[in-house]
């Protein structure tokens, strides 16, 4: 009976701090208890330096839009490919003064528009000659960072230019219970300069944050958690500090029984 009772108060001991670190690990705790404000409005990335666009016109007449699609173009005139990657993947550089160089209409300023601005202003430009023409516009290169205590840190690609702090997160398969949740860095590019910013999420204020919507070339940084920095070098360093705990607190029931 005496070693039923130590084991019994031995695995309430244990459960009890199970339950300390569990409050440590859950997202939006307070969830219940704030108000968040709606957003003002839809998130739309805008075009930065070095970004890379997709940009395709097209219209009733392709003989029409053929001068607007540098490939296309080469096709109709008899070149089945072109060795020129940027001609190839119909794929513009946002250069350094945030210009790209396009196929008849010359340079345009793209840097601060969003992508359907863009789109407008090209349908608008390409319609003074090009009758109901359709322009089709997408980043190839929205790309996500994602360093630290995740299961597969990297960088991701994304398929839409409205990803959030928490579908990366999935990308990236989600945070180790390891992972400090309140103490999230973002690293993100703010005109020409490096900027970084916290992110909480065990506190749900996040979900109206200005960083809940990530940009391309953001960084997330997850840092371990302070037990994990100060117990867990090592699987067999975590692994002796629980047998050494759980040996010490048996033998101090021991004298108590």
């Amino acid at each position: 009976m005496k070693s039923i009772r130590i084991f019994a108060l031995a695995a309430v001991i244990i459960a009890a701090a199970s339950c300390a670190s569990y409050k440590d690990i859950i997202y939006f705790q307070d969830i219940d208890d704030v108000e968040l404000t709606p957003l003002s409005s839809e998130f739309e990335a805008v075009i930065k330096k070095d970004d890379r666009l997709t940009i395709v016109v097209s219209g009733p007449d392709k003989s029409v839009t053929a001068p607007y699609n540098l490939t296309l173009s080469e096709m109709a005139n008899g070149v089945s490919s072109s060795t020129d990657p940027e001609r190839a993947t119909l794929s513009y550089l946002v250069d350094a003064e945030g210009n790209i160089d396009f196929p008849t209409l010359g340079t345009i300023h793209v840097e601060g528009m969003t992508r359907n601005q863009l789109v407008d202003f090209l349908t608008a430009e390409i319609g003074k000659d090009v009758k109901d023409p359709i322009v089709y516009i997408s980043f190839r290169n929205y790309k996500i960072t994602i360093l630290g205590e995740v299961r597969s840190p990297g960088t991701y690609t994304m398929d839409s230019e409205k990803i959030n702090i928490l579908q990366a997160l999935g990308k990236a398969g989600d945070l180790n219970l390891t992972a400090q949740r309140d103490g999230i860095l973002l690293i993100r590019e703010v005109n020409g300069e490096q900027k970084h910013f916290k992110i909480d999420l065990k506190d749900s204020h996040v979900l109206d944050s200005p960083y809940f919507y990530l940009q391309q070339n953001d960084v997330l940084y997850i840092p371990p958690s302070p037990t994990r920095v100060a117990t867990a070098t090592t699987a067999t360093g975590i692994w002796s500090v629980i047998l050494s705990s759980v040996t010490t607190t048996i033998a101090l029931l021991s004298l108590i029984f």
